[in-house]
């Protein structure tokens, strides 16, 4: 069969990638035409456009590049109608996948959708959207099952795809990996300032203030495959910071602590057991423009998922100086870091077991 994958950023290039292997495991002669990033082109198919293209995140910056997203969006309906594919299938991105579904439902192609758009949290009035334009809808979040079916809308939950990436994670060796990066034997506290340019700014002007306050600690930088060195090059102003690109996991697994942006990365972190404080901060104007549309008590999907306080969120305001050094002591503290790992060993309980991207492309796979 031929399928057309939509992913948007970087986390949906990760989940889409390891859905693209169990496709092509399950159907020998699957044809995949994609939107997305370097994992995917490594998984095997055709890249159509690279997500570092698509990515703008708050309320101006989508206003600033209006023009490009409405001529990405015409290109893609061109594109999928010159392919005509058998499968459609989006990874999360809802604000230009929506779009894109609407279009594809109203000209007979079959609708997958694969890590649901976060209308729990905001805007819930696009499930009517949803329920139109998705054939089928695959959720990864336990408690998304729940909040569909108040909207008699039948969605299959199967689980989280962060559980296989993980789990499939070969193993390294901390000397080697401190060795080939040049860094000391001080414990490492991780910075992921998140993928695009603005945010990535914003993040670290912030979080590299830590850095002359905890000198018993390496600060690391953990680089976003979309970006080059250049971009991060002025950052790496000081002897006790030090730059990684694209082996966030493998980062991860030797920190004691991290200071992670909001968004797919903090589950990331709780998963490889690393106490964080989450952090965001956007513009004004898209925070104020959010804080009224918004729903939800937290941001993590730390929190979330475990629907009480797991990680400190230092949100906008409480994202300063004083603020972050007084958590990330916090953390740093053998009872608070006891209490975190207690927490994320039952979150991951919550969330299930492997076999996500397997389940969704069996699912995918034997229908029509």
């Amino acid at each position: 069969m031929k399928y057309y994958i939509i992913a948007g950023e970087a986390s949906g290039d990760l989940h889409a990638s390891n859905l693209m292997k169990e496709i092509f495991k399950k159907d020998k002669d699957a044809d995949i035409h994609f939107w997305g990033g370097y994992l995917m082109q490594k998984a095997g198919g055709t890249l159509i456009k690279h997500y570092k293209e698509l990515s703008f995140m708050g309320f101006i910056e989508v206003l600033i590049n209006i023009t490009t997203i409405f001529k990405n969006i015409k290109f893609c309906k061109e594109n999928i109608a010159e392919f005509n594919p058998d499968k459609i299938i989006f990874i999360d991105y809802s604000g230009f996948n929506l779009r894109i579904a609407k279009w594809a439902k109203e000209k007979g192609f079959n609708t997958n959708y694969y890590i649901s758009p976060q209308v729990w949290a905001s805007r819930a009035g696009r499930v009517k959207k949803i329920k139109e334009t998705i054939d089928k809808m695959f959720v990864i979040l336990p408690f998304e099952k729940e909040f569909y079916k108040k909207y008699n809308y039948d969605v299959t939950f199967v689980g989280h795809p962060l559980i296989d990436a993980i789990a499939d994670k070969k193993p390294i060796d901390e000397k080697e990996f401190r060795k080939k990066y040049k860094l000391n034997d001080k414990p490492i506290i991780a910075l992921l300032p998140g993928s695009r340019k603005q945010e990535i700014t914003k993040m670290l002007s912030m979080m590299l203030k830590m850095v002359d306050k905890f000198n018993d600690y390496q600060f690391v930088i953990a680089g976003a495959p979309s970006q080059d060195f250049e971009f991060y090059k002025p950052f790496i102003n000081k002897e006790n910071i030090a730059f990684i690109s694209n082996k966030t996991y493998d980062l991860l697994s030797v920190s004691y602590a991290a200071l992670v942006t909001s968004g797919t990365a903090t589950l990331e972190t709780a998963l490889f057991k690393v106490p964080q404080v989450v952090c965001y901060k956007g513009s004004n104007i898209s925070y104020q423009i959010a804080k009224r549309i918004i729903t939800i008590k937290y941001i993590s999907l730390v929190n979330l998922i475990m629907d009480k306080e797991v990680v400190t969120e230092l949100i906008q305001g409480d994202f300063n100086e004083t603020r972050l050094e007084k958590e990330l002591n916090l953390i740093l503290t053998q009872e608070k870091r006891e209490a975190v790992f207690d927490e994320y060993y039952e979150l991951e309980t919550i969330l299930g077991g492997k076999g996500a991207s397997e389940k969704t492309a069996s699912f995918i796979c034997s229908t029509l």
